[in-house]
């Protein structure tokens, strides 16, 4: 009886686990970026007030070749560059999932950054 005992201890534990992982990614949100207006030159500010978590996803909707979606890092946010080997994105449907800390995204469409088309997003 105290071996059954063992293996019942064994599986509670991993259905704790599972509703525990499962209650973390349960909370995470769909953003769209710039709302009803989509990621365009003026939704820098887009996400002022809102408080975003690590496994958050944005979305970013636009015309598919007006823009795109470039993951940058803060070098490459200052200077509206892209590093080489940053993801872009440029389907105009757009899904990225917030990793932990500060999350940089610009506009790599000649003009679009330095217009303001970019974004640092904090996430905890």
């Amino acid at each position: 009886m105290a071996q059954g005992s063992g293996s019942a201890r064994a599986v509670l534990a991993l259905v704790l686990l599972c509703v525990l992982l499962h209650g973390d990614l349960a909370e995470s949100k769909v953003y769209t970026v710039g709302d009803r207006g989509g990621w365009t030159l003026s939704s820098g500010g887009w996400s002022r007030g809102k408080r975003f978590r690590a496994g958050d996803v944005l979305l970013f909707k636009y015309g598919r070749g007006a823009h795109n979606v470039v993951v940058v890092n803060a070098a490459g946010y200052r200077s509206c560059s892209a590093p080489r080997g940053s993801r872009t994105y440029s389907s105009g449907n757009d899904r990225v999932t917030l990793a932990r800390g500060t999350n940089y995204f610009i506009c790599s469409v000649p003009g679009h950054c330095g217009a303001g088309m970019k974004m640092a997003i904090n996430a905890a």
